[in-house]
């Protein structure tokens, strides 16, 4: 399991790939890497088993609960601390004080992004497509934190080549934003650009008072060997991006 480097210490943040030495065999070839979610056609039991063994993994560390969502592009963000009656939550982001609580986002090609305070003691973790970073989900995250936030981390996902977008997605942040035209390079197609998620997400987490960003550096469509795509593969898996505060107990 290999972890950020350079973060307060006690705080563990990560990303799964498609490969782990426990994953379950797949009937189906474009789920037979280590998927996590359980809305793409996958055998749920094969599923939950994955998760078992993440959360396996992350024993030894103090963690004992891991939070999964129904994420839906949306700008909803809970904080979790305490156990959660058998409900599924529905957002894109997630808050906790807790040590030993596991935060965890999908992604197949959308960012996810971590946040954490200077001290270790509150950590978040979200998933921002475009819509999400175009509606707010980075702000709504961290108006959710009790204190402010000093470092991010940005996991794989899809870099600026691969993502393609219409003309009505680079107006609706330029008209915010008018700095954001640097995130945008000219298509080949009329009317077609390409967005890069990562300068984005940067912009705007420094708008936030976040200057430490780290991460940014991966593809999620290009590097086939390490990470599902939905715009690679529109049936494929999914990687979670996790995030926990190590516990002592």
């Amino acid at each position: 399991m290999q972890f950020v480097e350079g973060l307060p210490a006690g705080i563990y943040v990560g990303q799964t790939t498609i490969h782990h030495e426990k994953m379950e065999p797949s009937q189906k070839a474009e789920l037979a890497g280590f998927n996590l979610a359980l809305h793409v056609n996958d055998d749920p039991a094969r599923v939950q088993q994955h998760r078992m063994n993440l959360l396996e993994d992350f024993r030894s560390f103090g963690v004992n609960k891991m939070t999964w969502m129904t994420q839906t592009h949306s700008t909803i963000c809970h904080t979790i601390n305490e156990e959660l009656p058998f409900l599924a939550l529905e957002g894109d982001g997630l808050v906790t004080q807790k040590a030993g609580h596991a935060l965890m986002m999908m992604t197949a090609d959308c960012l996810p992004i971590v946040l954490g305070n200077e001290d270790g003691t509150e950590v978040a973790n979200l998933h921002a497509g475009w819509r999400g970073l175009a509606n707010g989900i980075v702000e709504n995250t961290i108006s959710e934190m009790k204190t402010q936030p000093t470092w991010a981390w940005m996991g794989a996902a899809i870099s600026q080549s691969c993502f393609e977008i219409g003309e009505e997605v680079k107006d609706t942040f330029c008209h915010k934003y008018a700095e954001l035209e640097i995130a945008f390079k000219a298509g080949e197609k009329a009317g077609k650009f390409y967005a890069d998620l990562y300068e984005i997400a940067r912009y705007i987490l420094n708008l936030q008072g976040v200057t430490l960003v780290l991460g940014g550096d991966q593809c999620s469509y290009t590097q086939a060997d390490q990470y599902f795509s939905y715009r690679r593969e529109a049936k494929t898996g999914r990687m979670a991006t996790f995030v926990f505060i190590r516990s002592r107990c």
